[in-house]
């Protein structure tokens, strides 16, 4: 039986309510424990909308404008609960849960326990985030690798694996377990791993010269429910044998694809397509490629000495590397504070273009210099 937790505050559109409402449900721990009378608010854009449960822990809410960006919260003792932000339905209604942590169980686990061989899963709650930009796709993985055994286990095999084809950049974000790493294009996480779960997130980027990306992945271990959300731009799509239901949804001023669709067994590929991806014809490239190309023979072959010192090139090449990664750290830190409140919407943005302008242009020096690859620890992206 799957854990209340993990569909905690995830909006479920029904046709069994009236339309334009939204019902609000509250339990602890278990689906057979309801909490009554329990106050619920419902954040209607800027204004808030209150209402409690009734004995089947259930509160409410008629005639929500439609298309309005909405979420339910409320306290229940110390424990702060709520959904994720969603549209209000023209038609039909939307049902959705908030669980509560089962206190009067007291301690499940053994976390100083000797490790036994076991299995982990990647539970419900890890998502996987495309957001498209110029000719390629930025991927995160968000993984929540879930141990419910009440000791900690080590995997018959490592849990390791590799990213698609044509992955570059892969790192480690800030926020994963540190027993995770990325050697290449390969991900690893050690064992053994603790009672409850382990965050890994995952960031890496995959060229899309032709406006689509295709996206083969594997993972060592069940995934128990495929959930994929795509930043839309312009007329980005999301494609995947294995999704059973997607739409659009709005957060932030933005459009975003979110997708879901069943469990995805051990081994077994995860394919997904993304289309409409923002690009730019290659003729134009391929030709100033030539010319510069067919210039710079001209010029060697003219003044019969090589062009350029090669060691204050790639003395150069070193520090735009080195500024690169400090920029991915500003923008992982700038991410992190806006997606906490910490930080205004007109600065983020502002700050956010800056940051992507200069690794822009740090990209296109990079690009120009065919000293040699870069360092093998390159930089993870920020989420």
């Amino acid at each position: 039986m799957p854990d209340p937790k993990q569909m905690s505050g995830i909006p479920r559109p029904v046709t069994d309510l009236p339309d334009r409402s939204i019902s609000v449900r509250v339990i602890r721990g278990e689906l057979s424990n309801n909490i009554p009378n329990q106050p619920v608010e419902l954040r209607v854009g800027g204004k808030v909308l209150t209402a409690k449960t009734d004995e089947s822990g259930r509160a409410q809410f008629d005639k929500v404008t439609p298309g309005a960006t909405v979420k339910a919260s409320t306290d229940v003792g110390a424990e702060h609960l709520e959904s994720q932000e969603f549209a209000a339905p023209a038609q039909g209604g939307v049902r959705l849960m908030l669980v509560a942590t089962d206190t009067s169980k007291g301690p499940a686990t053994q976390p100083e326990a000797p490790a036994v061989t076991g299995d982990v899963v990647i539970a419900g709650e890890s998502r996987i985030v495309i957001e498209p930009v110029d000719e390629a796709a930025q991927v995160f993985y968000l993984l929540d690798i879930a141990n419910n055994a009440r000791v900690p286990v080590n995997t018959k095999t490592p849990f390791a694996f590799d990213l698609p084809k044509g992955a570059e950049g892969a790192g480690i974000m800030q926020g994963s377990s540190p027993k995770a790493s990325v050697s290449g294009t390969q991900v690893t996480v050690d064992g053994p791993f603790p009672p409850g779960h382990t965050y890994v997130q995952v960031g890496w980027q995959i060229a899309a010269g032709g406006g689509s990306v295709d996206i083969a992945q594997r993972f060592p271990t069940m995934l128990e429910q495929l959930a994929v959300v795509v930043k839309k731009a312009g007329g980005t799509t999301l494609s995947s044998p294995q999704l059973k239901e997607q739409r659009e949804l709005p957060a932030q001023g933005e459009i975003f694809i979110a997708g879901t669709g069943g469990p995805v067994a051990a081994g077994q590929t995860l394919q997904l397509g993304i289309g409409g991806i923002p690009h730019h014809s290659a003729a134009p490239r391929i030709v100033a490629l030539a010319l510069a190309g067919l210039i710079v023979v001209i010029g060697v072959w003219a003044s019969g000495q090589p062009a350029g010192d090669p060691a204050g090139r790639r003395a150069e090449r070193k520090r735009l590397i080195a500024r690169r990664d400090r920029l991915f750290n500003d923008l992982v830190r700038l991410e992190r504070d806006h997606r906490s409140g910490r930080d205004d919407q007109r600065r983020y943005m502002t700050r956010r273009e800056d940051i992507l302008a200069a690794l822009e242009n740090i990209y296109s020096a990079l690009d120009g210099d065919d000293i040699g690859p870069e360092p093998a620890d390159r930089a993870g992206l920020a989420a």
